[in-house]
């Protein structure tokens, strides 16, 4: 990553006349992988500097963020699972208390346009204001976070590195969480280097590759794997959630169980599946679109015909979808817990 040190010289007014400061902060330039379009991410609105990375760095992975300093976000999304939980299928919030949903991954994150799995988000600089404030998460309000990382000496260092001032604020804290988040960039899966002409599919994959444009690449949209839409995929309704999914949001009949499509890249580390987290493994999802798919007024169009793929071409489309893991990713010290 490309790094550049730069002075900003403020001027300010004190008592009167005048006295300079020198800022120093040290831009981020986001780059955008081969391949990749252009982002959506409005990087002018939260220019990025490693010091306001590094201060929304520390605040993902403080629970200070959380009512009773018990929950960070780093609690319900893990990097070496894809930035998502792995350990039970409904996201747990304080006290023990149980969500709704399965956890999103957080990556690529800088070509979404909404958030959330009914996209009740629309943009990443206020998406962090659901977390903190649900019930069932954090049970927070920004208010209160403000007022916690005012009283930190830590954290009044933080914001004057990374903003030139100990003044914190909600937008503050919720800009430099961005800074982080927008950063978690996954680009160099074997599928990226095939791509790139590093390195070559087996055979087996090479047959998975073709088994999922045919069957899957409308929905999951290469290279970012998935359209960064809503649909209805098929699943049976579970009536203890009763989740209308994108309905509950525009209250529009023809959005009811569509959810968000998420991304297949680091789908082999991602589990459990779905918005609800009922599917363990990948050969459940995959026999979930083979044979299981449930007929409905809103079912995706892509989908109403089952796969019916062979034993062999299952075998095949889950070989491919390991290509997707990025290991460099997963394990990338930049973004794991600050020391």
């Amino acid at each position: 990553m490309k790094k550049l040190l730069f002075i900003l010289t403020l001027s300010l007014l004190v008592f009167g006349g005048f006295s300079f400061k020198q800022i120093y902060f040290t831009p981020l330039y986001f780059e955008i992988p081969k391949g990749f379009p252009k982002p959506v991410y409005d990087f002018k609105n939260n220019p990025l500097t490693e010091e306001g990375f590094q201060l929304g760095r520390n605040l993902f992975y403080d629970p200070i963020l959380s009512r009773d300093n018990t929950i960070s976000c780093a609690s319900c999304h893990l990097q070496q699972t894809g930035f998502t939980h792995v350990d039970h299928d409904l996201s747990h919030g304080i006290e023990g208390r149980i969500g709704t949903r399965n956890s999103m991954t957080l990556m690529n994150l800088a070509w979404s346009k909404t958030f959330m799995w009914d996209g009740g988000v629309n943009h990443l600089d206020v998406q962090a204001i659901h977390p903190i404030t649900s019930e069932v998460e954090m049970d927070e309000t920004l208010e209160n976070v403000v007022s916690k990382l005012q009283r930190s000496e830590k954290y009044q260092h933080l914001f004057q590195d990374a903003f030139g001032t100990k003044k914190i604020t909600g937008q503050l804290t919720l800009k430099a969480i961005s800074q982080f988040v927008v950063m978690l960039t996954t680009s160099n899966s074997k599928y990226d280097k095939v791509l790139r002409k590093e390195e070559q599919f087996t055979d087996m994959e090479q047959k998975g590759y073709a088994v999922f444009k045919r069957n899957c690449a409308s929905c999951h949209q290469e290279p970012l794997f998935t359209n960064d839409g809503f649909e209805n995929n098929g699943l049976s309704i579970d009536t203890t959630l009763n989740d209308v999914g994108r309905m509950r949001i525009t209250q529009k009949e023809t959005d009811r169980q569509k959810f968000k499509v998420p991304t297949l890249r680091n789908v082999q580390f991602t589990f459990p599946y779905m918005h609800d987290g009922r599917f363990e493994t990948l050969n459940e999802v995959i026999k979930h679109y083979n044979s299981g798919i449930e007929k409905s007024a809103t079912l995706s169009p892509k989908l109403q015909q089952p796969m019916l793929l062979s034993d062999d071409e299952r075998t095949e489309l889950l070989a491919f979808l390991k290509t997707l893991t990025d290991k460099e990713f997963l394990f990338n010290p930049r973004f794991s817990f600050p020391r």
